[in-house]
């Protein structure tokens, strides 16, 4: 083999890996893989159940190795509960960015409702409801789980935004928890117990953004500072 055809083999050859290593895709950080592993495991409890949901079977379906999987989450109970966290997370996240700038308190609540409507009352999250009511009293834990970080995480974060609105004039009310819970029941109670029992789908859109803006309206008729005058 002659010097020029070594070298130009070996230029060949250079080529083909550099080739390669520009079509390799990036690495996914433990960020990026927890949350696809959140949402593998969201479908996976609300499809399958707590107790028939494996760490193998979320491991596949968010297309990880079960050893990549353990060693981000040690468990299952751990893992239920780093999801409901992340979904929390995200939710109080956009709320808090809803905050009224004085203008217009009814469309500030419409939207600030209508994100609290895209989480009680999104499929899979009425789903692992329902699993929770068939499945907490053989996993009390993750029933617990549920009811303090997601469903009283809910409605103190609506409550915050609700004293928020008090303390610049904007509300009045007295026990901004209390109406917090009862605003939450307006928005969620009847089409979520509708969904559970089998009677309707799971809301639309449009759905959503009609039933937060008739609570908005209905809620700030009882609450609002300053009386609209017809």
């Amino acid at each position: 083999m002659t010097v020029a055809s070594r070298k130009a083999g070996r230029e060949g050859a250079e080529a083909s890996i550099e080739r390669r290593g520009r079509g390799r895709p990036p690495a996914r950080t433990d960020v990026e893989t927890r949350a696809i592993i959140f949402d593998a495991a969201r479908h996976e409890f609300a499809g399958s159940g707590f107790a028939a949901t494996s760490m193998d079977s979320v491991a596949k379906r968010a297309g990880v190795s079960t050893k990549t999987l353990y060693r981000l989450i040690p468990n299952k109970a751990a893992l239920f509960e780093a999801m409901v966290t992340n979904r929390m997370d995200r939710f109080v996240s956009v709320v808090r960015l809803r905050a009224c700038d004085g203008s217009d308190v009814e469309a500030a609540l419409r939207e600030a409702l209508l994100v609290c409507a895209d989480l009680m009352l999104d499929g899979e999250v009425i789903a692992l409801q329902r699993m929770l009511l068939a499945e907490g009293d053989k996993f009390p834990d993750i029933a617990e789980t549920f009811y303090r970080g997601a469903m009283q995480r809910t409605v103190a974060t609506l409550a915050k935004w609700l004293r928020t609105q008090r303390e610049r004039g904007l509300i009045k009310l007295e026990d901004v928890d209390a109406a917090a819970g009862m605003l939450l029941g307006m928005l969620a109670f009847e089409p979520q117990r509708a969904v559970m029992f089998g009677h309707k789908a799971a809301p639309t859109r449009n759905e959503l953004e009609m039933r937060a803006r008739d609570c908005a309206a209905l809620f700030l008729q009882g609450c609002a500072a300053t009386r609209r005058h017809s």
